[in-house]
C-alpha cells in the first residue's frame, strides 16, 4: 500500500469534457500543487452518492481557499464518471476514471467484490503535495470517517 512520502504511480486517465476526450498523466496533474484525492467504490452507488462525493462538493469552496484541488477516484470508466460529476454538480472536483483499476492497484488500495461488482477501490483518501503523498487515509470497511471532506479539510 501507497505510504507517506512515496510518489503518486505514474498513469495516464482519460477525461470526458463537452470538448471532447483527453488524457493526463499523474506528474502533469499533480505537479505544483496541493490536492486531496478521495477513492470510491462506485459512482452512483449509495454512500458515495450521498455523503462521500456531497461532502466534497459542499466544502469545495474551504478546500479551494486552502489552495487545495478535489479529485475523486473511481473503477469507473470516463463516461460514467462525467456523467455522475454532472448529477451531482461536482464541476468543480476533477474526476478520476480507472477504469481497468490499474492505478487503484498500484496504489495497493483495490478490493475485489466478487460477482457485486469485481475489482473496486477501497474507500481512502489521500493527501497529495507535487505528486508526493503526504497522508493516507483508509477507511474500515462500511465506514466514511477518515477519508471525509470535513477529515481532509482538518489534514489540508
Amino acid at each position: 500500500m501507497i505510504q507517506s512520502g512515496h510518489p503518486l504511480p505514474q498513469h495516464d486517465f482519460t477525461f470526458i469534457t463537452d470538448s471532447g476526450k483527453s488524457s493526463v498523466d499523474t506528474h502533469t496533474l499533480f505537479a505544483n500543487k496541493k490536492a486531496v484525492i478521495f477513492a470510491v467504490p462506485g459512482a452512483f452507488t449509495p454512500t458515495c452518492s450521498q455523503a462521500h462525493l456531497p461532502g466534497f462538493v459542499a466544502l469545495e469552496d474551504e478546500f479551494q481557499r486552502k489552495g487545495v484541488a478535489l479529485f475523486c477516484l473511481s473503477v469507473n470508466d470516463a463516461f460514467v464518471m462525467r456523467a455522475w460529476q454532472q448529477s451531482q454538480n461536482a464541476e468543480a472536483i476533477t474526476m478520476l476514471a480507472d477504469g481497468d483499476g490499474a492505478f487503484t492497484q498500484a496504489l495497493g488500495l483495490a478490493k475485489d467484490t466478487g460477482t457485486f461488482g469485481g475489482l473496486r477501490a477501497q474507500r481512502f483518501a489521500l493527501v497529495v503535495d507535487n505528486g508526493v503523498v503526504t497522508h493516507v487515509c483508509v477507511e474500515a470497511p462500511g465506514k466514511l470517517e477518515v477519508s471525509s471532506a470535513e477529515a481532509m479539510l482538518k489534514l489540508v
